[in-house]
């Protein structure tokens, strides 16, 4: 249940954050917006984590981090780029959903294949059906 929570709460912020980052970018442009969200976004993140560990940040399993995964925060600047120029053309609602079935979309290769050392799942009808109906959705709220 705890996790369905933090879902949620991602979600729910997520939104809320790409509507703001869209008028940020109204504002002062497109890839400014996206520096300054990755900068308050590390700052917010710095201080949460002091906060947590008591500052004493334990930095060490750094190094057991692949370095391929070390470059996942960089994607964010292209996401909140990608946010916030889909939501000036086709607005919030259109773009969240185009979000999700993009996440969806995606979360199935990475599922069915074992990518990135997660364990192997097979899909079947009902989640091929599931993400159909949410494809469909989509096209209903942009007709």
């Amino acid at each position: 249940m705890k996790g369905f929570a933090y879902a949620f709460l991602g979600g729910a912020l997520i939104t809320l954050q790409g509507v703001a980052n869209s008028r940020i970018g109204t504002d002062m442009g497109t890839w400014q917006a996206a520096a300054l969200t990755q900068f308050t976004g590390f700052v917010a993140a710095l201080v949460l984590m002091l906060a947590v560990t008591g500052g004493k940040p334990g930095l060490g399993p750094l190094r057991q981090v692949k370095p391929l995964y070390l470059g996942g925060g960089a994607l964010a600047s292209v996401i909140i780029f990608s946010n916030i120029t889909a939501i000036h053309h086709v607005g919030a609602t259109l773009s969240v959903s185009a979000v999700l079935i993009a996440q969806l979309g995606m979360t199935f290769l990475v599922d069915s294949k074992g990518w990135f050392g997660i364990e192997k799942k097979e899909m079947h009808l009902p989640q091929f059906v599931g993400l159909s109906l949410m494809i469909a959705g989509v096209v209903i709220l942009g007709l």
